[in-house]
């Protein structure tokens, strides 16, 4: 991706197609261009002739970089035609040559090719782009301490929280659903788990900024599409597992073996710390899958739970529990709030002390943690109601967000949300009726329609409504939080689900800016003055 990845462009320059010009010139030109050549990487120093089924050209030629995608190639650099969900980079090698890719990588050479370009067949273009990308970046995971976190739910708070506890003099590197932090900058994230080429990429601008530490979030789709295949991990964190992403995933136990590979080996590497939440029930199950020489570390409110939290204490401002793990135990006070955000704080610590780091060293820093961007994210502009915004998208992170708020509003609890459009229609009912289950009155309305019609996806949503007297259907989704807004009293509490730090709403065919938050304080400061 342009911005996140940088070209080298003295090699980029020297590959550059040769324009006539004075004799004189052109000699020295071309000494220059042999030396930026000696230092350029070989396609034979990426691929080993066993990872290669059939080539087509010499394999001892300099390049100037990777790339998967045609519309970003530039002079020298080798194009990986992969296959997508949508289609297939194949289609796509002529474009790629044509600007300039002196290597493709494919599953299949086509029967005529240009004679300026090799192409090579392996058995999985995406395997050759892992390790060809870990090769090319000089292999930045052996250089960091890598944390990797998986789950359905909690995969951001847990590497913000990870970050912070983990951060002194030294910044650490991040991939997750919000953002990138890369050391000497802070990047917007396109991907929750970008592919192995930006992966390794940008954990080599990490290391170069002198990170010592980096924490990623690691999807399922990351996963199964080996995006993170051969990746030193020296530790992975299991949060929970709940139904989502069954449109990619053949159903549950698919969506569990997926996940799982992470702690088994299935991602050619095997991590050092295995951090796995007892509460959940695929929790034990996990357990057993760890082979004997990784450390397991288990973490929850469950009583065999190496670190556990007792005692605890949830109301609208903060959280407090005893901490208790094998060297001692210790009182913890946190500003996020609800039964979720301790098992998030669990994860974090546990994984930290399996690390080899002492809680008692690092806890004072968890009070400073003010949360994530629209994570159960407070709107406080002067009304005498909770207004809080929250990525849950779920049921059952909507069912323990509402859960949660449920025990701690003295009034009224008031919801508004949506289902994601073009993604797993078995969820919505779900969705709609862990809504009902806890809300007194809920607007269903537009989250990401995307490609699919609203009124399909409301549909969806209608077998799960048990009491059609608490809810509203309304199409455009501002409009849904001003109603919210307006009903809401004193001691209520309005919770605006699906988005959480998004900025913008997905149609079929255009991207409009859409920030929940800053809706939700622009109608509050418009109400204010009425």
């Amino acid at each position: 991706m342009i911005g996140y990845l940088t070209h080298n462009p003295v090699l980029v320059h020297a590959f550059q197609p040769r324009v006539p010009v004075a004799a004189g010139r052109a000699r020295r030109e071309s000494a220059v261009s042999r030396r930026v050549f000696s230092m350029a990487p070989k396609l034979s120093d990426l691929l080993p002739e066993s990872e290669i089924a059939a080539i087509r050209g010499p394999l001892d030629r300099p390049i100037s970089g990777l790339v998967m995608d045609s519309r970003r190639v530039v002079p020298g650099q080798v194009f990986f035609a992969l296959a997508g969900l949508r289609s297939d980079g194949a289609h796509y090698v002529d474009e790629a040559v044509n600007r300039g890719a002196v290597a493709v990588i494919t599953s299949r050479i086509p029967t005529t090719t240009p004679s300026r370009v090799t192409f090579i067949q392996v058995a999985d273009p995406r395997v050759a782009l892992a390790r060809m990308a870990q090769r090319y970046y000089k292999f930045p995971d052996r250089d960091l301490d890598i944390v990797g976190v998986t789950g359905t739910n909690g995969k951001t708070t847990v590497t913000h929280l990870i970050k912070h506890l983990l951060e002194d003099e030294r910044r650490v590197g991040l991939l997750g659903t919000i953002n990138y932090d890369l050391g000497a900058r802070t990047v917007p994230s396109f991907k929750t788990t970008p592919e192995s080429l930006d992966i390794f990429g940008m954990l080599a601008q990490m290391r170069d900024a002198g990170c010592r530490e980096a924490v990623m979030e690691v999807s399922s789709h990351g996963i199964d599409q080996k995006r993170v295949l051969g990746l030193q991990f020296g530790a992975v964190v299991f949060t929970n597992l709940t139904r989502d992403h069954l449109d990619y995933h053949r159903d549950m136990e698919q969506y569990f073996e997926v996940k799982s590979r992470l702690f088994a080996g299935g991602t050619g590497v095997m991590p050092k710390v295995a951090t796995i939440n007892l509460d959940d029930p695929r929790g034990e199950a996990l357990v057993a899958k760890v082979p004997d020489h990784v450390r397991i570390v288990t973490y929850g409110e469950h009583p065999a739970a190496q670190v556990r939290a007792e005692a605890v204490v949830l109301n609208f401002k903060n959280t407090r529990f005893r901490l208790v793990w094998p060297d001692g135990s210790l009182i913890v006070e946190s500003p996020l709030i609800g039964r979720y955000n301790v098992s998030n704080l669990l994860a974090a610590i546990a994984t930290l002390w399996g690390m080899g780091r002492d809680p008692r060293l690092f806890l004072a820093k968890v009070s400073t943690f003010r949360g994530v961007a629209g994570r159960m994210e407070r709107i406080d502009e002067g009304q005498a109601f909770n207004v809080l915004v929250d990525y849950a998208h779920t049921d059952d992170a909507l069912r323990n967000a509402l859960g949660m708020l449920r025990a701690i509003t003295p009034g009224r609890l008031l919801v508004v949300f949506g289902c994601g459009g073009n993604r797993d229609r078995s969820k919505r009912p779900l969705m709609m009726r862990a809504v009902q289950e806890h809300a007194d009155f809920c607007f269903a309305t537009a989250d990401n329609p995307r490609g699919e019609a609203l009124e399909q996806i409301f549909a969806d949503m209608k077998p799960g409504v048990s009491a059609p007297d608490r809810i509203a259907w309304i199409d455009d989704r501002r409009r849904a939080i001003s109603l919210a807004l307006d009903m809401a009293k004193p001691g209520d509490c309005v919770l605006i689900a699906g988005k959480g730090h998004e900025s913008y709403q997905e149609f079929s065919d255009t991207v409009i800016p859409f920030d929940d938050r800053q809706v939700a304080r622009e109608l509050i400061g418009i109400k204010s003055l009425r």
